[in-house]
């Protein structure tokens, strides 16, 4: 029984069922997407939240400049650059048999610090509670020049409190890493599948890991605990943060200005495809939810889930949200992408952005380290799996029969003129003997060996 209902009664109900349980690659549309202006009022968030989270981390990139020399080029500013894929953009042409337009890829898998997407939301959460509790203490003023912040005093200040949080290793590695540096004591609760090299860089920055046997929601699970428990605890809430979501969505009106400045245009007639991976869903949804503010209804979102941990897409399907895992309906959440290995996904992000994602698709552990080996053939571009579950995105819009784009005034006409971005969220701190292996699995499988 799952939620009072023997599983045939949820596989009558819901037949994509049927192809999630048996692990298929499969995509569903959205029938519930509408028009921006209107779904934009379900988050509970507004353009005015997401520029007080640009506005602070402006204040805080003095200080960024300073302690991480690696962001010293753009003024302590955490951003990454887009480039075009004209390379992988052929192939994609070539099996669709069809034009897609333009393929660019954002490379948040170079972003500095913690070399992926959570350096968005990781890393502004704590910097905002850093100045919420510097500023309630009389230390910093909002005037003053965030890099004072880089001292003993303001290190002794914060060591009296506690950062944790629940990972699967990139959230953590953010958390942690900046935690840390700033003085707190930064533990991070880290499930079965994190990559050990990632522990090891964490302890290396004195941040305690806590390792489970268990899957990401037992980490979270205690690492909630441990906040309960003591009140000088900062537990961030990868599940329900609204800090780590406006973190993630500072990156829609940047991405505006780096298409414009290539002169992409990006207007109903020229729509703009963006492929996000997707685990318990809070970067992934916070980033869809600045795009949809910096481009309205010109911008089309898909999540991209793993064929083994395919919660969001469970969870919005059935719009039971964080009531299902995918446990629940024998799916094992066992990955190679270990970013996206989550079973139950967020239920704040699922409610607030089910009418804004156009479309969910799962991507088999082979496919990811298929387009893992291509691009690094063809565009030099070295990935973590879980970073290549947006590439396939591209072929499953043009491929859809469930009358979506007839449906989205998507015609042939402006197909032609789409720009496709595949969001890349990790894989420029994968130790070279990690990256090796992972070439050399997805070069095998372009083999068929």
């Amino acid at each position: 029984m799952i939620l009072g209902q023997p599983l045939a009664q949820w596989r009558a109900q819901y037949p994509l069922l049927d192809e999630l349980i048996a692990l298929r690659e499969t995509s569903w549309f959205n029938p519930a997407v509408a028009p921006a202006a209107e779904a934009l009022a379900d988050v509970g968030l507004s353009a005015a939240d997401v520029a007080d989270a640009r506005a602070r981390l402006e204040r805080f990139a003095p200080y960024l400049a300073r302690v991480f020399p690696q962001t010293a080029a753009s003024g302590g500013i955490i951003e990454s650059d887009v480039v075009p894929l004209p390379q992988m953009q052929a192939l994609l042409r070539e099996e669709a048999d069809d034009e897609i337009g333009a393929l660019w890829l954002k490379r948040d898998s170079h972003l500095p610090i913690s070399g992926s997407i959570k350096a968005r939301g990781g890393i502004y959460e704590v910097l905002k509670h850093a100045e919420d509790l510097a500023l309630a203490a009389g230390l910093l003023g909002r005037d003053d020049d965030y890099a004072c912040l880089d001292s003993d005093a303001m290190r002794a200040f914060f060591s009296g409190y506690q950062v944790a949080v629940g990972s699967t290793g990139n959230l953590g590695l953010s958390i942690g890493i900046i935690s840390a540096r700033l003085g707190f004591q930064a533990t991070v609760h880290m499930s079965a599948d994190a990559r050990q090299w990632k522990k090891d860089k964490l302890r290396a920055h004195g941040v305690t890991v806590v390792e489970y046997a268990s899957d990401y929601s037992v980490a979270v699970e205690q690492g909630r605990r441990q906040a309960e428990a003591d009140p000088r605890c900062h537990f961030v809430d990868d599940e329900n943060s609204r800090h780590l979501f406006l973190g993630y969505a500072v990156a829609g009106e940047r991405l505006r200005q780096q298409l414009a400045a290539a002169n992409v245009v990006v207007d109903a007639e020229h729509p703009l495809f963006v492929y996000l991976p997707c685990g318990v869903g809070g970067g992934p949804g916070g980033v869809a939810f600045g795009l949809k503010l910096a481009f309205g209804d010109a911008v089309h979102c898909l999540f991209a889930e793993p064929t083994h941990s395919p919660c969001m897409l469970l969870g919005v399907h059935t719009g039971r949200h964080e009531e299902l895992a995918v446990q629940d309906f024998g799916i094992d959440n066992r990955t190679a992408a270990d970013g996206l290995a989550v079973g139950r996904p967020s239920g704040f992000v699922g409610r607030a952005m089910q009418r804004l994602i156009d479309g969910y698709y799962t991507v088999s552990d082979e496919q990811m380290f298929r387009y893992l080996a291509l691009m690094e053939q063809t565009e030099g571009q070295r990935l973590e799996p879980s970073a290549l579950a947006g590439m396939p995105g591209v072929l499953r819009v043009l491929g859809e029969r469930q009358g979506y784009r007839q449906r989205m005034g998507l015609t042939p006409q402006r197909m032609a003129r789409a720009t496709h971005l595949v969001w890349a969220t990790g894989g420029s701190m994968v130790p070279q003997a990690e990256m090796d292996g992972y070439l050399a699995r997805g070069r095998k499988l372009l083999q068929g060996t």
